[in-house]
């Protein structure tokens, strides 16, 4: 399993202090045991064969759960320590987290916290990321996921554009509007515009001229009359307040995006983690 998810021999005994040539003697003595190859491999690569993958697959939640109960009990023993890498999405990074990181070294005097600011995800375990914090649904693939957060989403404007250009009663009049669209940073595509309200959904593809990638340059556009945006609501709030942003359309309450914290795997949720997971549901429980 630990080369299955490293993607390497070497990669895999790294994790396991072992050396390269002594896993890949355990390997062959599995491969004996069983009678059957799991692995292909050449000096290049490396992939599971069928019978590897079918294995794994059986395999894999047993360990994973016999692995957990075994963190679980040993969690109370261990240190919150060493070096933490976090696959950070910039936009929470700004907003949330950095006003509460001072109390979260302080209480851990001897972790070192590496915050990267990524627009994806990525390989966690090939880039060597403890974790990762990323808005909308978690990538497929040897992931574990725990929903953070949920905030709404907003289409809003300037008062400066709705003076001009009027204002909208539903959502197909944003056919007739100028949009600003946002870039998905996986697909390269703008987001799809979506509306809810209940189990009424509404799609739709509104013009835009405008796409940008940066949710700040999104608001300043925005705010300086470029046009109509889907935003969070989650840092948007004091512009909603000051009504330097006006919320178009109010009766379509129930189009939502999550936030998500990202693990490798099971076999990977340290005490350091788990502290930073339980730090980031206490400052997001406050926003």
């Amino acid at each position: 399993m630990a080369v299955v998810e490293a993607g390497s021999m070497s990669r895999a005994a790294e994790t396991l202090h072992m050396t390269p040539s002594g896993v890949g003697r355990a390997i062959a003595r599995l491969e004996t045991r069983l009678g059957v190859r799991l692995l292909d491999r050449t000096t290049r690569t490396l992939r599971m064969s069928d019978e590897g993958r079918r294995f794994c697959e059986r395999v894999g939640p047993h360990l994973a759960g016999i692995e957990e109960a075994a963190l679980d009990v040993a969690c109370a023993r261990q240190c919150v320590s060493g070096r933490l890498r976090v696959n950070v999405d910039p936009f929470i990074s700004r907003l949330i987290l950095a006003r509460g990181l001072a109390d979260f070294l302080a209480d851990y005097h001897a972790l070192r916290l590496e915050l990267v600011m990524r627009d994806h995800v990525g390989d966690l375990i090939a880039d060597g990321f403890d974790m990762a914090l990323r808005f909308g649904p978690p990538p497929g693939g040897n992931f574990t996921a725990r929903k953070m957060l949920e905030t709404r989403i907003l289409t809003v404007a300037a008062p400066s554009y709705l003076k001009k250009h009027g204002k909208l009663e539903h959502p197909r009049d944003l056919m007739s509007h100028e949009c600003i669209d946002y870039r998905d940073p996986i697909t390269g595509r703008p987001f799809n515009w979506e509306f809810r309200r209940g189990e009424e959904v509404f799609p739709i593809r509104p013009p835009a001229r405008l796409m940008v990638s940066d949710v700040e340059s999104m608001l300043e556009a925005c705010l300086a009359g470029v046009g109509i945006a889907q935003v969070m609501a989650l840092g948007t709030e004091k512009l909603l307040q000051s009504s330097r942003l006006i919320d178009i359309f109010t009766d379509w309450p129930d189009e939502t995006f999550p936030l998500f914290a990202i693990y490798p795997s099971l076999r990977h949720r340290a005490a350091k983690v788990q502290a930073f997971t339980d730090f980031c549901l206490r400052l997001f429980g406050s926003v």
